[in-house]
């Protein structure tokens, strides 16, 4: 998630509630007939045993050069291992002035390879299981999905040099998953480009590969086959109004749950919620993908809770679901726009006790 975006238009989400609500008469199999959900406090239905090939993982992005190997890095990783994720995701970005640029650069913000190759190490003395997810984002900020070069041929052979220095990196360094890209819906539909890219990806790096669609992207990318894993974004309003009622938003998720089950199936692929979150604020089941949706903790911290609850008690389980990567964990020190008790992170709120409940690791 870019941190200057996602302050998409209404009609966005009006639109995904409406299609929800038409989805829900079409019916779904037996296995996404609403149950009787725990509430966030309460007890977990979560089976003894686990799901032991499931990605639970948490994303821990960077914003400076050297984030990854700073002091508070071992001490993140540490924190992320003990709710249960056997996953972390890495964000190292490049940057682009204008959306219709053919080419992309580090800057100061971009986390150096050596910082990243720390963090490998550290991750994996952790016992967790790595993923690089590349990120591509715009220098004034704005929404990387507007991405759309004048040069389209330029545009893709600078990415395949960007994307291919970190295929090369996850290689020599053990990564098990990387990520092809991330929400550029501005050029994902050119299936061509992508698919020539991906194999230079392959060339380099013999690891599972996807790549992190937004949740309205998914449907149109022609590149699945050339992939291992669908990945999707899953910011999908859940409510129109805020919410401390797990049920409610697991009802919520039903039509979408019935969609993605469907779309799984058709591309013979599972499906893996590259990123999922919510921020700690009134209201934030409405519109997951913004940052300040009220700037009121309230009940926040309630909602972003029950929403966790929600999501894991209506995926956790389903054969086609291959897990879900949270956004995010806490903000390295200095470097967070917005106040931690407002924020993503569900450290140290009730949201993080959720997370244990359902991912405790077996005895």
């Amino acid at each position: 998630m870019n941190p200057m975006k996602r302050m998409a238009a209404a009609w966005s989400a009006l639109v995904v509630l409406f299609v929800g609500a038409g989805c829900s008469s079409s019916g779904g199999d037996e296995e996404d007939t609403p149950q009787p959900s725990p509430s966030a406090s309460g007890p977990s239905t979560r089976p003894d045993d686990g799901n032991a090939g499931e990605f639970r993982g948490m994303t821990l992005p960077s914003w400076n050069t050297h984030d990854y190997d700073s002091p508070q890095a071992g001490t993140y990783l540490r924190q992320i291992a003990a709710t249960g994720a056997r996953w972390v995701t890495f964000t190292p970005t490049w940057y682009q002035d204008r959306v219709t640029d053919s080419d992309m650069r580090t800057t100061k913000e971009t986390a150096s390879d050596d910082s990243l190759r720390s963090i490998i190490r550290l991750a994996h003395d952790a016992g967790l299981k790595t993923m690089i997810k590349p990120h591509v984002d715009l220098v004034k900020g704005g929404d990387r999905a507007e991405i759309k070069p004048k040069d389209r041929d330029a545009w893709f052979a600078a990415y395949e040099r960007f994307i291919t220095h970190y295929a090369q990196l996850a290689a020599d360094n053990g990564v098990e998953q990387l990520s092809v890209g991330t929400e550029l819906a501005g050029t994902s539909q050119d299936g061509e480009h992508w698919s020539k890219v991906i194999a230079a990806i392959r060339d380099r790096y013999k690891g599972k590969l996807t790549y992190a669609a937004n949740y309205d992207e998914y449907q149109k990318i022609p590149f699945w086959q050339d992939l291992d894993v669908i990945g999707i974004d899953a910011y999908w309003p859940l409510a129109d109004q805020a919410t401390t009622d797990p049920a409610r938003l697991r009802q919520a998720w039903q039509p979408i749950a019935a969609e993605l089950a469907a779309f799984s199936e058709r591309q013979h692929r599972k499906i893996l919620f590259t990123e999922a979150g919510y921020v700690s604020q009134r209201g934030t089941t409405t519109a997951p993908y913004s940052w300040s949706i009220s700037k009121s903790d309230g009940d926040g911290k309630t909602e972003q809770a029950a929403a966790y609850e929600a999501l894991l008690a209506s995926f956790d389980g389903k054969p086609w679901w291959a897990g879900v990567c949270w956004w995010m964990w806490d903000d390295w020190p200095d470097s967070g726009e917005t106040a931690k008790n407002l924020a993503y992170t569900p450290h140290g709120k009730p949201a993080e006790d959720v997370l244990r409940k359902w991912w405790a690791r077996d005895s």
